[in-house]
């Protein structure tokens, strides 16, 4: 399989699922702007939408989208336990969890890292960020992970756009338990093997 990612991007959702399961695959860099990847090929051609991330199957088929690339891999090694089965209530939950993580966290993002937006509209998206820190704040009050006592690909996502707090100054010790979960996934293995490598990728640009 070949992951194609930008550092720092979203793309590190899918990275540290393939790290966590051990699956054997090769990172190819993408530079968004000129829409090439690092190994000379053309990414519009791999992924005409133009962003990360995009999987290369082993049968020669490409997956975009996070939520549906991680559940991909999640199944390729069900007993990993990073998914529940297909079919059952607990699946449909992580893929509650997962919506809820591209369309309310991951999107109110977006308008921050667009230098065009005025302040007062950023004030917005930051302002409902918060709230929806809150919320989480108090599911991580009662359990470890999103659906429960089991890490799951909802957590490597949550994890991922959670990073990117640091750039924008917003301080997750504002919400302790969310803070702890920050820190729980932090120490993961893959997680941390995952932003090596992409330190490592960025620095090589």
């Amino acid at each position: 399989m070949k992951l194609y990612f930008a550092p720092g991007a979203c793309s590190l959702s899918p990275h540290i699922v393939l790290r966590e399961l051990g699956l054997p695959f090769d990172l190819v860099k993408v530079d968004l702007a000129a829409k090439k990847a690092s190994d000379g090929s053309d990414f519009k051609a791999i992924n005409p939408k133009g962003y990360v991330p995009a999987l290369l199957t082993d049968d020669g088929h490409v997956l975009t989208e996070g939520p549906a690339l991680v559940q991909y891999l999640a199944d390729r090694k069900p007993e990993a336990e990073l998914a529940p089965a297909n079919g059952t209530f607990a699946r449909y939950q992580l893929q509650e969890s997962l919506n809820y993580i591209s369309t309310e966290i991951h999107k109110s993002f977006s308008p921050l890292f667009n230098v065009a937006m005025p302040d007062a509209a950023k004030e917005i998206y930051t302002a409902k960020l918060k709230q929806r820190f809150a919320e989480l704040d108090t599911v991580f009050a009662k359990q470890d992970f999103l659906n429960g006592a089991q890490f799951s690909v909802a957590d490597a996502y949550l994890y991922t756009v959670l990073r990117w707090t640091q750039h924008f100054k917003i301080d997750l010790n504002e919400w302790p338990a969310l803070a702890k979960f920050f820190a729980r996934v932090d120490a993961r293995p893959a997680a941390q093997a995952a932003v090596e490598a992409e330190a490592q990728a960025k620095k090589a640009a």
